[in-house]
């Protein structure tokens, strides 16, 4: 059976989370101790937390919500590209500097952002991409784009890769993985008209 890579970050109650985003609770709501008859939880989180998927409504006033996300884009073939060499905004020629597949539908940065995963607190000094690298990732006909934390790109990259239809992975972790062609699954919950959608995502070696 091939070895198969969690790439999803665990949710806990002290990890990273966006600035002005919900916090993680996760609360006891009845008890086998106390008498009840199960144990019965209750998770409170925002739909960008963690590993999650954007929906087109996240940055466009009439995008689609959670529950329209293409599943045929979100498992198949895809690739891990080494980008730990990037220090900064990810823009157009930063991408033409890495060695990116022919045919690349489903692109998965590994940057210097997985590191920051060892940390409890959330910082804006992570890469992401620019509305020009976004630009150039439609161009070459690119579907999916990961990203090894909370953000995939600033605004103009959201609404540039949301408005033409590439699905938005965010909040991967790529510590143990090495660059490659890898098998993707990545399944965010069924939300219906929600902005995002928390996921739980593997990779298979091919």
């Amino acid at each position: 059976m091939s070895q198969i890579l969690d790439v999803s970050v665990p949710i806990r109650g002290d990890m990273p989370i966006y600035d002005g985003n919900p916090g993680v609770h996760l609360s006891r709501v009845q008890s086998i101790e106390d008498g009840a008859d199960a144990n019965v939880s209750r998770l409170d989180l925002g739909v960008h937390t963690g590993t999650h998927v954007d929906a087109p409504l996240h940055f466009l006033r009439d995008g689609a919500g959670a529950e329209t996300l293409p599943l045929e884009m979100l498992v198949g073939p895809a690739h891990v590209v080494d980008a730990t060499s990037l220090t900064g905004p990810i823009d157009a020629g930063s991408l033409e500097s890495l060695d990116l597949p022919d045919g690349l539908q489903r692109l998965l940065l590994k940057t210097q952002n997985s590191e920051l995963w060892a940390r409890n607190d959330f910082t804006r000094d992570f890469i992401r991409l620019t509305g020009d690298a976004a630009r150039f990732l439609v161009k070459r006909g690119v579907h999916l784009v990961g990203i090894d934390y909370l953000s995939v790109g600033d605004q103009d990259a959201h609404r540039e890769l949301l408005g033409a239809g590439v699905v938005a992975v965010e909040g991967l972790d790529f510590r143990r993985v090495e660059p490659g062609a890898y098998t993707l699954v990545c399944l965010p919950l069924r939300l219906v008209g929600s902005d995002g959608a928390p996921a739980r995502a593997i990779l298979l070696p091919t």
